[in-house]
């Protein structure tokens, strides 16, 4: 773990996406961060001395899904489906699909396994399950706000978690989608051949010494979701480790399953499309979903 110093920072961005605003200062303690997310050995060991079974090796409860297909009230989980030409844009369905047997034994559906990913970030958990790892290992997981100070480095106000420059000098500095989102994809050199993650610390850390803290996975926090960050209550003080909205106000407007806060974007933003692979950038997931491209890290806040 690497330790993140306590203070205050301009949280949030009003030059991107609605939902990063209103950006403005926030204190935070400092506090003890895993250099880098879950990875695959390390859930592993979670899973051995537990027999944790995830949200995804679960067939899905009928009462939250009213209607749905009983064919596909099966475990599974969601992946990345790559079209083979344009999509509408405005439709995520062209490129997600519910893939019965996914999980985080098999990533990418019943056929794909671990084998030589055992280092790469843990994928196919959902909040509880993230949560679940945190507590056995006597941990917790960041809250938004923390997960922010974290994610920026100290480099407060800067776009990316290394400064200006989405790839400063021509060089890659994170693991995103180089091509047009979601049917092109240009392989590059050093780089994956296709979607995917990639091994923790392929990157170089940011300025607190965490790894790939945006690009390859998004992460979850602790904090419920709502589409913009509280104004402050004060013009002379910063808040202090706040913890953002209750449960009520993050729930989704059609399903009114609550929702947590994602950060850091994944291998499936593009320029074109979701450029949130930046410290404020910050999306709703709701806490039964798992992906593949969504992982965590742990935190510990001192006694």
């Amino acid at each position: 773990m690497k330790w993140v110093p306590g203070g205050t920072f301009a949280m949030g961005s009003e030059t991107h996406y609605p939902e990063e605003k209103p950006a403005g200062p926030v204190s935070v303690d400092g506090f003890w961060m895993d250099e880098t997310t879950v990875t695959n050995r390390q859930f592993g060991e979670f899973v051995n001395a537990t027999g944790y079974l995830t949200v995804a090796e679960k067939a899905p409860d009928p009462a939250m899904y009213p209607g749905a297909d009983p064919a596909l009230l099966v475990p599974g989980s969601i992946t990345f489906d790559q079209p083979r030409r344009p999509v509408d844009m405005n439709n995520p369905m062209g490129w997600w699909a519910w893939t019965p047997g996914a999980s985080w034994r098999h990533p990418w559906g019943p056929q794909s396994n671990l084998d030589g990913k055992e280092d790469h970030p843990v994928t196919q958990v959902a909040f509880q399950d993230a949560d679940a790892y945190a507590r056995w290992a006597g941990k917790s997981l960041p809250t938004e706000a923390q997960w922010e100070r974290a994610g920026r480095g100290g480099l407060d106000g800067q776009e990316f978690a290394w400064g200006e420059g989405i790839a400063p000098g021509g060089v890659e500095r994170m693991n995103r989608w180089i091509g047009e989102f979601p049917w092109k994809f240009r392989p590059r050199p050093n780089g994956p051949r296709k979607p995917g993650t990639v091994a923790v610390k392929s990157y170089e850390p940011n300025p607190f010494g965490l790894y790939e803290v945006t690009g390859n996975t998004w992460e979850w926090t602790s904090t419920w979701f709502s589409d913009k960050h509280e104004e402050p209550t004060s013009r002379c003080c910063a808040p202090s480790n706040p913890r953002g909205p209750g449960v009520d106000d993050s729930r989704d407007p059609a399903s009114g399953i609550p929702r947590k806060v994602i950060k850091g974007g994944s291998f499936l933003c593009a320029e074109n499309y979701c450029s949130r692979y930046r410290p404020a950038a910050r999306i709703p997931e709701s806490i039964e979903s798992s992906t593949v491209h969504i992982s965590f890290r742990c935190i510990v806040e001192p006694v």
